[in-house]
């Protein structure tokens, strides 16, 4: 089953600075229907203007995904964790039993990214960052993992504490790939169009849409034109 979520629809702030856009309820926008999807609580697509960002803040207990998808984010926390992170690269903090981190655009050009939470599966774990880049040749066979936490994968994805796998990556236009799906699946369409079709639905996505798909193994993914696109596959 697939159910479209248009750009349009999303909750929003705007702080001149922080342009938000939020696929879930968040900080001051508040929609019960949209409280989350399975242990995925968190999607918002975020431009941010040069030279600013988030002051030192907390968190705990949650696994926090950074998709940068143009411009660069430099982070710092409590642990003693600083790095840059630019577009092509995805960043992971495990929050655990506790860390203040700060996010900043430090560059001359704006910045936009997807920040990503997804509920732990274990409480208190050590915290801790990563970041790693994607590949950045145009997917075939299936979108690259870059975010799991299965044991089988840490050699070539970041880790998360729950069973769920990230994947993203570029197509071009008039390919085709199937994706296949473990439990449920968040899709956002990053950049481009696409259509999506999982054999009794077909979407078409373009940017900035999401897309729920339950109850499906896989979908088939057409990009209509160059496309950029992030699959969430997480418990319900």
């Amino acid at each position: 089953m697939l159910i479209h979520i248009p750009y349009s629809s999303l909750g929003g702030a705007d702080h001149g600075w922080l342009k938000a856009k939020h696929h879930f309820s968040f900080a001051n926008y508040y929609n019960p229907q949209r409280m989350g999807f399975g242990c995925v609580r968190v999607i918002n697509d975020d431009w941010i203007q040069a030279g600013k960002g988030f002051p030192p803040h907390p968190h705990n207990n949650m696994e926090i995904i950074t998709y940068v998808r143009s411009g660069a984010i430099t982070h710092q926390d409590s642990e003693g964790n600083k790095g840059v992170t630019n577009s092509g690269v995805i960043q992971v903090m495990s929050a655990g039993s506790g860390i203040v981190h700060s996010e900043y655009n430090l560059e001359a050009e704006d910045l936009t990214l997807y920040q990503i939470w997804i509920e732990t599966n274990q409480q208190d774990v050590e915290p801790r960052w990563q970041s790693r880049e994607f590949p950045n040749q145009a997917a075939v066979d299936q979108l690259p993992l870059l975010v799991s936490g299965y044991e089988e994968d840490r050699e070539q994805a970041l880790f998360i504490h729950q069973q769920a796998r990230i994947f993203g990556g570029f197509m071009r236009a008039g390919d085709t790939l199937t994706q296949p799906i473990t439990h449920q699946a968040y899709v956002l369409a990053s950049k481009g169009q696409f259509e999506i079709d999982d054999q009794s639905t077909q979407l078409t996505l373009n940017k900035g849409d999401g897309a729920q798909v339950t109850n499906s193994a896989s979908i088939t993914i057409k990009a209509l034109s160059d496309c950029e696109i992030v699959l969430i596959d997480a418990p319900a």
